[in-house]
């Protein structure tokens, strides 16, 4: 998937029974009435394909790999998952579609339409509204794109992670360097404009010029947008194992700060802008799907394991929760088919949960948190309010690191590599502001 910040954000999230019985009914059959939404609802849609062909040494997504999927079954889920939820939601207008993993490219490309035609069905869908497939070259021929194409698919994520084969058997990945190369091409044949590419860096003994080499022949061969991401060594993992004892060597942190900032400086040559942390676009190819997240707008998630962040208006919901759907395919299935959908974990989130998440994914972007977002979620801290006092803010944006203005709080060019270092101080001032305006006004509530 796409956004991997937010599946670590949601491990906080507090289980509440398991099963769907112990969380939400069927949004056709709500308990009572419940308030209607002050105005149109709408939402972004993540669905989820759990299944690949192998496991990736570095993966520690929500993927399983079987000898057969009983593709009819996952996709009667699917569609029926789709309904119920954005029913739940009460969503008018669906903003965009996600199809992420595992490896949704290995799905028929009728079970994509499938769920499209499910989602239309409840909800408005834009003609033209961004759908993307996350696609692996290993599963990306001209005829199997062609297919995704024909069924709605008008945008491409290929997962190419590296174009130099030492590199991808490092990763564990199923495709060749030249397969890649083919894969692309096919695929900005087939969505001109619309193809992004995934890159990986920071591998255990990658030098500063395999990294150059590698984003020069990306550079030579892409589409105009490219995902870069630092490998992260997950706990579970083949390769973090190898890491840990010592067979592989972990990448110095200086190291790994001098093959992002060479990145960005490769890439704005090339005509590319930075408009998240890992994110770069060029001719206007930002994608719409991720930016709502960044945007903190509402997303519906539906297959094993999806993430979500929605109202359930349906059940008289007021506050947007936080959901986690049942990861182990058949057990979900087995859900969904008993209550219509396989909601595993949810949790209401507090007006001030709402602002941290609205802090911590605007300041990704280049556009930054806002004011006019920030109202959304505030009416009654302003961000300068917030953060334009004498404060640990203050000390930031002192250092050349936070830019605070009339209309956003932004990280600069040289405080965006430093993100994971400042959100914790910034959090915390943000909390402290808060709880001083819940006592001023005796704990009155914020907007949810």
């Amino acid at each position: 998937m796409a956004v991997r910040g937010l599946r670590a954000a949601l491990g906080a999230v507090r289980p509440r029974g398991r099963g769907c019985a112990a969380g939400l009914r069927s949004a056709s059959k709500p308990s009572e009435p419940g308030p209607e939404p002050a105005g149109p609802v709408t939402a972004a849609l993540y669905v989820h394909w759990p299944y690949c062909r192998k496991h990736c040494s570095y993966c520690s997504f929500n993927k399983y790999v079987v000898p057969a999927v009983d593709e009819a079954a996952v996709r009667a889920c699917l569609v029926r998952e789709t309904q119920t939820l954005l029913r739940l939601g009460h969503v008018q207008s669906v903003t965009s579609v996600f199809f992420g993993g595992g490896t949704p490219s290995l799905a028929a490309p009728h079970t994509i339409a499938a769920v499209l035609e499910a989602a239309a069905e409840v909800a408005h869908f834009p003609a033209g509204a961004e759908v993307t497939l996350e696609a692996n070259p290993g599963s990306a021929d001209p005829a199997r794109l062609a297919g995704f194409r024909a069924a709605g698919v008008n945008r491409l994520s290929l997962g190419v992670q590296s174009l130099d084969d030492a590199e991808l058997r490092l990763l564990g990945r199923e495709h060749t360097a030249a397969e890649a190369r083919a894969a692309a091409e096919a695929a900005r044949k087939l969505f001109p404009g619309r193809v992004s590419f995934d890159l990986i860096f920071g591998l255990p003994g990658q030098s500063r010029e395999a990294w150059a080499r590698g984003l020069e022949a990306a550079l030579g061969l892409c589409d105009d947008h490219l995902a870069l991401y630092q490998l992260t060594l997950e706990r579970g993992t083949a390769l973090e194992a190898q890491v840990r004892r010592g067979v592989l060597p972990e990448a110095p942190e200086e190291l790994l700060a001098d093959l992002y900032l060479s990145a960005r400086a490769t890439l704005a040559a090339a005509g590319f802008h930075q408009y998240e942390v890992s994110n770069f676009a060029r001719k206007g190819a930002r994608s719409t799907h991720n930016l709502s997240y960044w945007r903190a707008e509402q997303y519906v998630g539906v297959g094993p394991g999806a993430h979500g962040r929605f109202v359930p208006w349906g059940e008289g919901g007021r506050l947007r929760e936080a959901r986690v759907q049942t990861p182990h395919p058949d057990t979900w299935m087995r859900e969904v088919r008993s209550c219509g959908h396989g909601t595993r974990r949810r949790a209401a989130l507090s007006p001030l949960e709402l602002l941290q998440e609205v802090l911590a994914l605007g300041l990704r972007t280049d556009e930054g948190v806002t004011q006019q977002r920030w109202g959304l979620f505030s009416p009654r801290l302003s961000l300068e309010a917030a953060f334009g006092a004498s404060g640990e803010a203050r000390e930031l944006q002192e250092r050349g690191w936070l830019r605070l203005n009339g209309r956003a709080l932004r990280c600069t060019p040289a405080g965006l590599p430093l993100l994971d270092s400042l959100l914790p101080v910034l959090l915390y001032q943000l909390r402290r502001r808060w709880n001083a305006v819940e006592e001023e006004d005796g704990g009155g509530r914020g907007s949810c």
